[in-house]
């Protein structure tokens, strides 16, 4: 990066002409960098203020997109110099805010900066957002329609809405600005990243998930991955609206968690397990003790009595690491009248299990699978990672006699996130744990780009019916009547 003669004139270091258009920053920067100590650096950037002098309009007024773009990182880069020379880069979230603002205010005070008023109320909010937020990012942060933000380049910015991908006019400067962007990110949570350790995953404070690389893992820059999640958990009266299950589904499971039966959801990647979790976790008694165990923490939970854990990554020397696994044993021993897991990933599995049937009911959990099936065998899989060496059939009846229901969710073409079926354990043959569908979305037809279906019942009675009964649950047995009435996706 150039740098500027040191004076004692603020006036000198805030003129027009060391602002620079991003090609010639990025082109001064490498002749910079080639250059011979810091005098060629002066001369670097002694060369750029004589060719941008006649750039940057003289009387301030409109600047196209470029130009503010161009001012705002030449700004930027003079704050990052000045908090770093005064030791404030690590400074609280508070003191840097004043920081910035101070110099916001002083550099506008000197009026060398070519930037109508609006432009000058702008620049504030924004050089604030850089040295804090997420950068140009913030922008999509704010739209509630956001999903997801996939950053593949620094000038390739992607986002989901609506379950749809779609390019954004959103980019950042260079590479250098994105991964300062990354950087400050994974440091905001006590998390490092750097070239000799070039990945991240990181939780923003809203909780939303952050992964990011740095080359030599991606060989096209840096990328930065970001999965939002809402200020507000969707409830179930909300998902029953928006089409992901029907008013019997929703019954039937409250039902099911009430009676403290164990629930494993399972689905792709985006496919609204955890939102569903969260919904379905409404039906908990508000007087029972709930502990949440997760990777990152998403689940929002209405109940007040709830303890919330989550893992710990290894630090920069490589200690420190805290497991799912470890926190599930030690779950165990405070006094929980439910645990809920958020993803089961490794082997913690076993330890969930024999939970579940060791009197700890009542169990939630997550597991990523393509169909029921597939999930009990990633389960069993995730059983052997912890080291056991257990035979397949040992394994499968701890999984039989653990869980009650699968329920498995999905983001169908439309972009709608549904439940796909309900599945409930009903024993095991030979080495095969039998499966019964209770319920399932049955599609007929299209509209547009929407799927149209409903949910129906299979005519199959859950075992479980009858134990519901004993205890006062009423279940109306209209619920599974293959011939009943069904709503609509």
């Amino acid at each position: 990066m150039a740098t500027t003669p040191p004076s004692d004139d603020p006036r000198a270091l805030l003129s027009r002409s060391q602002f620079q258009l991003p090609s010639e920053r990025l082109r001064d920067s490498k002749e910079a960098r080639d250059a011979d100590g810091p005098r060629a650096v002066t001369r670097t950037a002694a060369r750029t203020a004589a060719r941008t002098a006649a750039s940057v309009p003289s009387n301030p007024g409109t600047l196209d997109a470029a130009d503010y773009e161009a001012v705002k990182g030449a700004l930027h880069e003079r704050l990052l110099n000045e908090l770093d020379g005064r030791n404030l880069l690590g400074a609280s979230e508070e003191n840097l805010s004043i920081a910035v603002r101070e110099f916001v205010a002083r550099v506008l005070a000197e009026g060398d900066v070519a930037l109508n008023e609006a432009e000058r109320g702008r620049i504030g909010d924004e050089l604030l957002e850089e040295t804090l937020g997420v950068g140009p990012l913030a922008t999509l942060m704010l739209d509630p329609a956001v999903s997801d933000i996939l950053v593949n380049r620094f000038d390739k910015v992607y986002v989901e809405r609506f379950g749809r991908l779609e390019k954004t006019s959103v980019r950042f400067r260079d590479n250098d600005h994105l991964v300062r962007i990354i950087q400050r990110i994974a440091a905001r949570v006590g998390r490092r990243i750097d070239e000799s350790s070039p990945m991240v995953d990181a939780r923003l404070a809203d909780g939303s998930r952050v992964n990011a690389t740095l080359p030599p893992v991606s060989l096209d820059g840096p990328t930065l991955s970001i999965r939002r999640f809402g200020k507000r958990r969707l409830r179930r009266d909300e998902l029953l609206r928006l089409g992901m299950f029907s008013p019997e589904i929703m019954a039937f499971l409250d039902c099911i968690v009430r009676a403290r039966k164990n629930v494993l959801v399972s689905g792709g990647t985006g496919a609204g397990k955890s939102t569903f979790l969260g919904a379905i976790a409404e039906a908990i008694p508000p007087g029972e003790r709930i502990v949440t165990i997760e990777d990152a923490a998403e689940l929002i939970l209405d109940q007040e009595h709830v303890v919330r854990m989550e893992t710990r990554p290894a630090n920069a020397e490589g200690h420190g690491r805290i497991m799912a696994r470890d926190l599930v044993i030690n779950a165990l021993r405070m006094r929980p009248d439910r645990i809920i897991v958020g993803e089961v990933r490794s082997g913690e599995a076993i330890d969930m299990l024999q939970a579940m049937n060791t009197g700890h009911d009542g169990g939630l959990t997550t597991i990523h699978a393509n169909s029921p099936r597939d999930a009990l065998a990633r389960l069993e899989t995730m059983v052997l990672m912890a080291g056991m060496e257990l035979p397949s059939r040992a394994i499968r009846e701890q999984i039989g006699s653990a869980l009650h229901f699968v329920v498995h969710v999905r983001r169908f073409e439309d972009g709608v996130r549904r439940v796909d079926s309900i599945a409930e354990l009903s024993g095991i043959e030979g080495l095969t744990i039998q499966l019964q569908d209770i319920f399932r979305f049955e599609r007929q037809g299209r509209r547009g780009r929407l799927i149209e279906g409903r949910f129906a019942a299979t005519g199959v009675v859950p075992r479980v019916v009858g134990e519901l009964r004993e205890r006062g649950i009423d279940v109306p047995m209209s619920w599974f009547q293959r011939n009943g009435e069904s709503t609509r996706a």
